[in-house]
């Protein structure tokens, strides 16, 4: 099979790709059982290649594109069962939505299922309000599962199970201190605890799950290893007690299986056949088999991919809490925050954000990648349907005086899209006095010709100035010259009551720093300005505008709406990055 390009993945899955809209996913052509079965002897680095570890293709292959053909162990067409199994804790972010993707993607190549589960196994941080935005957040990518459940569906089988592991002699009760046991697993020591008996740790157990004082102190931990080279192996702990309210449960439960002993065994329950999980589990992978093994279920396949990582971003659910419970940011919608939420209010579009998601592929490299590669992917879909206006610096804005203008301001229908006719026409005004920005106004000399956008030219006579700054310009409506021998093209905007004010809004990085390492502080990386405000005028179309429409403002750049114009405030707009990788602002995006 040859390698699977970008595009070809997208198109796979074109059927849910409409903006802002869920749709259902598109059949994908079944996978060619050839794939990927022969052993590669070439191309050495990359080792994710079409053809198996260190198989032809390796480092994206030929292509520079993803590359889909991973040799997806023990797929069956028809068979294979995925799972996205978000903790409710938090608002996805994009590292969340690669997850989805790819296992959605690989549920629909091979014609099989795709499983949402919340993992809903830590009552302090879980919520219904992070639940519910995050099907919503799934359902605005096109992503719907075959089925939605929770982990705390399976709290009864869950705790039958470790009863029986107790039983068997593959768990203890520990009540090692939290930093002694964390000492302990470091240094490799065994827990005083660890042989204990069976009828003591079920005893003990008994105490957790009934909160009682005994009980708090204690959490249950496997049985496994206390050498192991792989400290993910050195007896992990498997229970521990939480006496706070479940969101659905409410207060029966008093233990909470962890992540680690909970996934595998509904992954086995629930019929899951691959479970793909960025490498930051790698190590617990073993872990992974161990459980399923010690209890005797079903194995489950498993597929690393890696986090998709940007420059000067926090994907971390606590740290991104950290910066909403400082006040740093508006909340986990902040344009300034990675989550689904957060890119969706800067501006990034479903389509985009999808297409370059599927673009970077399932490959098991580590990359971290600038913020303008995605956005340069993003402006692809917003320019061919962004609807052009035009906004002027408020600040020393030059008033322009026309003479042989026109003796009253009249309005004329132009296209919003000169390329795009579908997307209708606007109000032009034009008058014997404009306004153009006092950074073109400083481009100008006196008897030059400049053309003023969809109007025609004006030949400059005079030129009034306070020091530097440009005060006011005398001119000539020229409407007779040719647009194609003048250098300057310039917005302009007539100076009528209809000019809207606005509110344009840029932003820089949280942090900056490129990436944090373990040890490192945030607070020591905060970024202490981050938003950038520039008052501003547009003209009267914008008045009737959306909350959530993106424009173009022509010369400045792309935009979303973020809050309507109104008598009492102005139109409030958030700069959308094009790919450029240097802001106006001198930070990188």
């Amino acid at each position: 099979m040859a390698d699977t390009k970008p595009e070809e993945v997208a198109a796979k899955l074109e059927a849910t790709t409409i903006a802002d809209a869920p749709a259902a996913a598109a059949p994908a052509p079944a996978p060619a059982k050839e794939a990927g079965e022969k052993k590669g002897k070439k191309g050495g680095k990359g080792g994710d290649g079409a053809q198996g570890k260190g198989g032809k293709g390796g480092k994206g292959g030929k292509d520079s594109g993803a590359n889909y053909n991973i040799n997806l162990k023990n797929a069956v067409d028809g068979q294979v069962v995925t799972r996205f199994p978000p903790e409710p804790s938090g608002y996805l972010h994009i590292g969340h939505a690669k997850a989805a993707l790819l296992n959605q993607y690989f549920a629909q190549h091979y014609h099989g299922k795709l499983l949402i589960r919340f993992d809903d196994t830590n009552p302090s941080k879980e919520n219904v309000e992070f639940q519910d935005a995050i099907l919503e957040d799934l359902e605005l990518m096109g992503i719907k599962g075959d089925s939605v459940s929770y982990t705390s569906d399976h709290f009864d089988t869950l705790y039958k199970i470790m009863i029986q592991m107790i039983t068997d002699g593959k768990a203890y009760a520990d009540d090692t201190p939290v930093e002694q046991m964390r000492e302990e697993r470091t240094e490799g020591i065994a827990s005083a605890r660890r042989e204990r008996t069976v009828e003591e740790n079920l005893k003990i157990f008994q105490e957790m799950c009934d909160g009682t004082e005994e009980g708090l102190k204690n959490c249950i931990r496997a049985k496994l290893s206390v050498t192991s080279p792989n400290k993910a192996l050195r007896d992990p702990v498997m229970y521990r007690c939480n006496l706070t309210p479940h969101h659905r449960l409410g207060t029966k439960w008093k233990v909470y299986p962890t992540y680690d002993f909970a996934c595998p065994i509904v992954d086995s329950i629930e019929g899951v056949t691959h479970a793909l999980r960025t490498n930051e589990y790698r190590d617990r992978n073993p872990q992974y088999e161990w459980v399923l093994k010690a209890v005797g279920m079903r194995k489950v396949n498993i597929w690393d991919f890696s986090r998709i990582n940007f420059v000067r971003t926090l994907l971390s659910k606590r740290k991104l809490q950290w910066f909403v419970d400082q006040g740093l940011v508006s909340g986990w919608d902040d344009p300034r925050f990675p989550t689904i939420r957060g890119v969706r209010r800067r501006g990034m579009t479903i389509e985009g954000l999808r297409k370059f998601i599927l673009a970077q592929g399932p490959s098991k490299n580590i990359l971290n990648l600038e913020w303008s590669l995605i956005w340069a992917t993003n402006k692809k879909e917003i320019d061919p349907v962004a609807p052009r206006y035009v906004a002027v610096i408020d600040e020393n804005k030059v008033k322009i005086t026309l003479e042989g203008g026109p003796a009253a301001t009249f309005t004329e229908d132009k296209p919003k899209h000169k390329k795009n006719a579908e997307l209708g026409t606007k109000k032009v005004m034009y008058g014997s006095e404009i306004f153009v920005d006092q950074e073109d106004a400083q481009t100008f000399k006196e008897g030059e010709e400049i053309t003023l956008m969809d109007w025609g030219n004006a030949i400059l006579k005079t030129i009034h100035k306070d020091g530097e700054i440009v005060t006011g310009i005398d001119a000539v409506l020229h409407l007779e010259g040719d647009f194609k021998k003048t250098e300057k093209k310039v917005t302009w905007l007539a100076s009528t009551p209809e000019l809207t004010p606005v509110d344009l809004v840029d932003f820089d990085s949280l942090i900056t720093k490129d990436k944090l390492e373990e040890n490192d502080d945030i607070k020591d990386f905060v970024n202490p300005n981050t938003e950038f405000h520039t008052a501003a005028v547009a003209d009267l179309n914008v008045r009737e505008l959306k909350e959530g429409d993106i424009i173009q403002f022509e010369r400045k750049g792309y935009y979303r709406l973020d809050k309507p114009y109104s008598e009492s405030s102005p139109a409030v707009f958030f700069t959308i990055p094009d790919g450029k990788t240097v802001s106006k602002y001198g930070a990188k995006k």
